[in-house]
């Protein structure tokens, strides 16, 4: 048995124990606060359908919503950064350190997260000053601030946000899954659903590409399907994790 198992600490506990359930707990913690966070949002705001309106239409709604709006905005954002932590960790609480696909697909895991909170932060540090010019100016004022939106909605949202930061995300669980599936670490459906819904978050890129591209092809369903699919297997991976148990090596 590796000695990770049975290094044991002044306290009785296994380190390689502690940390497969600190990862895994993460995991299911993260996902479902973000989840929760995001579905108050949607019922608030109309997330992540406002992301499509002129700015008409999400200024002045953003600037009726108040600082509960942007607290909302905030906890969207620091629960969506927890999941960052257990996939730092994953590659440790799988016993699998050295697996260079593993640590490579870590490395763009977190990058994703980063992006992905900063284009939620934006919400917090960016719209509200714009929402309150936009409502308190005269038309020529309003067309400028219409301007800056638009600027910075498609360079921190569409760029960052949407684009680098999903892909990021689909590039970590496909690696993570296509791991799962040769290693055989955690459980086959652990694999393959990672798979799946790493397609159909894919899919969602037609939606922020249209943004750009007007004509560019989108299937609607993909934005919802992909990214609750997507939360819902991270909080699968976690319980896979946490049921593992036993030496490192063993599925």
């Amino acid at each position: 048995m590796s000695t990770l198992t049975t290094e044991v600490t002044s306290t009785g506990t296994a380190p390689s124990e502690a940390l497969r359930r600190t990862t895994g707990w993460l995991f299911v913690v993260g996902a479902l606060a973000f989840g929760t966070a995001a579905t108050v949002l949607s019922s608030t705001f109309d997330w992540p359908d406002i992301l499509r309106e002129p700015a008409d239409v999400v200024l002045p709604g953003f600037a009726d919503g108040g600082n509960s709006l942007i607290w909302t905005w905030f906890a969207v954002a620091w629960t969506y950064a927890i999941i960052g932590v257990p996939m730092l960790l994953l590659p440790a609480a799988l016993g699998r350190k050295e697996d260079v696909a593993l640590r490579a697909a870590t490395a763009i895991g977190t990058a994703s997260v980063v992006l992905s909170v900063a284009g939620f932060l934006r919400w917090v540090f960016v719209v509200p000053p714009l929402a309150s010019e936009y409502v308190a100016g005269d038309g020529a004022t309003r067309q400028a601030v219409a301007a800056a939106w638009t600027a910075q909605h498609q360079y921190g949202g569409a760029l960052l946000g949407e684009h680098l930061g999903q892909l990021l995300a689909i590039a970590w669980s496909v690696t993570v899954a296509v791991v799962v599936l040769r290693s055989e670490v955690l459980p086959g459906w652990v694999g393959v659903s990672g798979l799946v819904v790493s397609v159909l978050y894919f899919l969602n890129q037609g939606d922020v590409m249209a943004t750009a591209i007007p004509d560019f092809p989108v299937w609607d369903p993909a934005g919802l399907l992909g990214s609750t699919g997507w939360g819902l297997w991270v909080a699968a991976l976690g319980v896979a994790v946490l049921r593992r148990g036993g030496d490192p090596e063993l599925p």
